[in-house]
């Protein structure tokens, strides 16, 4: 059976909030966003020579997906 777009985004919604805890939503916004966009360019930029954007050693998505805990 396919679920419906309404109760996916409310599932999501959900989820966000029990991660967010105690944190504003303003606040967690922001960090959310951050984590997006060094996704983002590690994904699309890491190890091209010619990059627009140069991801440094260490600095990418999985070095900090690596740190966690």
């Amino acid at each position: 059976m396919a679920i419906k777009k309404s109760e996916l985004y409310s599932s999501l919604w959900k989820s966000c909030d029990e991660l967010r805890g105690g944190m504003d939503a303003s606040q967690y916004k922001d960090y959310v966003l951050v984590l997006l966009f060094v996704k983002y360019v590690s994904d699309k930029y890491a190890g091209v020579a010619d990059a627009l954007i140069e991801v440094p050693e260490g600095g990418g998505f999985q070095d900090i997906v690596a740190l966690k805990g």
